[in-house]
Order: C-alpha cells, then structure tokens, then sequence
C-alpha cells in the first residue's frame, strides 16, 4: 500500500506530478505522471463508491493486458488555510505512455477514429465489458472515457482501452444518471452499445468472459476495505450478466439484435 502526503484538493480526476531523479527504486519508477482518482464529497459513502471504481478497473485487468493498471493509495489532504488534514483512499492510474510501452503500442493522435476501425475482437470485448458494468458513458468517436493506441507490430490495430468507471451501474454513484438518449431510468440498466460482430467474433469474446468468470469476481472481493454489502451487491450485478451469457435467447436478445449497424 503506497503513503503519501498530497496538499491537492479533493476531487474526482487530478494529475499528479513526480520528479523523475527522485523516482529510482519506488513503486513510481518511470512515471513522470500519473491520474488520480480520489472522492469527491467527505462523506464516507463516496470512499465506497471509489473502491467499487478501483474493483472495476481490475475486473478489466483480470480480462486483458491492454488496460490501465492501477493501485491503491491512502491519500493525507492537508488544508493549509484551516490546518486540517483528512485521509481517504485514492488509487492512481497507469499513463497513457507507461500502458503503450507494455503492450508494444503507441498513442494514437488522430481524431477521426471510430469503433469500426479498431481490432474487433478487442472492441468487442471493451462493449462487452462495459455492458457487464452497466456503462453507458463512453465514446470511441469522441474519446470520452477512452484512449486509442496503435499497436506497434503488424498489422498495427487501433485498440480502443476504457478508463473511468464512475456513472457505471456496479458503483451505482448517488450523482450518476444515464444519457437521455438511451431512454433508460437507471444506470443499473444495462445497454448493449458495440457494433456487430460475426459470431465467432462475439462467441469468442463471450467465452473469454466464461472463462473469467472466478478471476473477476476474486478481483471484487480482493478490494481491501471494500465493505461486505458493497461486494456483494456488485456481485449481484455481475449475477446477471452471467445469467444472460448462460441463455442462448438472451445473449440474442441483448448482443445481437441490438447492436449497433455498421455505418
């Protein structure tokens, strides 16, 4: 568990800046540069609601490679006008640069992409993902939420990685409200919103998920302090998407029949 001392205010993303030189032999080696997720408000519910966050990025972890790694931190704030110190845990999020190097890619700096251009198998597992977190709020096109890199080697895809995970229906955030023009009431409704697939494209990422199935919910019960009523209502979620991989009907119901057309 990393401990230090951060006189940054509260909130939901902020960067965090490191002296490269005073790097070599921590657990920050490399990184000149790191996101910060923390609370936002000082009641304790939203402590909570950052560990259901931190669970999720390691569910995509325990999927996948090409995924931002993270880790716990306990953050001390110190409010130097009233010299009150408050701590809370925070976690920080692998760089852009750190993620690209590990999995032989670079960040990809066009604009004008979208989700047929990228791998597909991969695409889908990212919808897939983000439908078994009931996450609606994501854009490939407009980047919201996602980061495009280009794998180095041949054929050189385009992968499409998700980040951020707060208006999800497993954290289930008090101020998180779905987009209005999905005409759904919750964000505990879940929405499929990947392209379609051939099926094998679909079944394989589908069965990746099966396969998965005891590392993702092991990453859910690894969150350290991570109360036993928050564990288990995220499970409970994950209960249902696992319900509908196991019936044929549903899986068409909710993957194939609502996907979206290719332009």
């Amino acid at each position: 568990m990393l401990k230090f001392v951060s006189s940054l205010s509260a909130s939901k993303i902020t960067f965090s800046f490191f002296p490269a030189k005073k790097l070599e032999k921590t657990p920050f080696a490399g990184e000149d540069r790191l996101k910060l997720a923390t609370h936002c408000q000082g009641d304790r519910s939203y402590e909570r609601n950052l560990l259901r966050e931190y669970a999720l990025y390691r569910v995509f972890n325990a999927l996948t490679d090409s995924s931002f790694r993270v880790r716990l931190a306990h953050m001390t704030y110190v409010d130097s006008a009233r010299h009150d110190t408050v701590t809370r845990y925070g976690f920080l999020i692998e760089s852009d640069t750190a993620l690209a190097q590990r999995i032989g890619a670079v960040p990809a700096r066009s604009d004008n992409v979208y989700d047929p251009m990228t791998d597909p198998s991969y695409m889908t597992l990212v919808a897939v993902f983000q439908y078994l977190i009931g996450n609606t709020d994501w854009s490939v096109w407009k980047r919201h939420n996602i980061a495009i890199f280009q794998k180095v080697a041949e054929p050189r895809q385009l992968l499409a990685v998700p980040y951020d995970y707060d208006f999800s229906g497993a954290v289930n955030a008090p101020y998180a409200t779905p987009p209005e023009q999905l005409k759904i009431q919750s964000v505990r409704q879940r929405v499929y919103r990947g392209f379609c697939q051939p099926d094998s494209v679909l079944a394989g990422v589908l069965a990746r998920f099966r396969a998965a199935k005891d590392s993702i919910y092991a990453a859910v019960r690894a969150v350290p302090d991570l109360p036993e009523r928050d564990v288990r209502n995220v499970l409970d979620y994950f209960d249902d998407f696992y319900k509908v991989l196991d019936n044929p009907g549903a899986v068409n119901r909710e993957f194939v029949r609502t996907c979206r057309r290719m332009p």
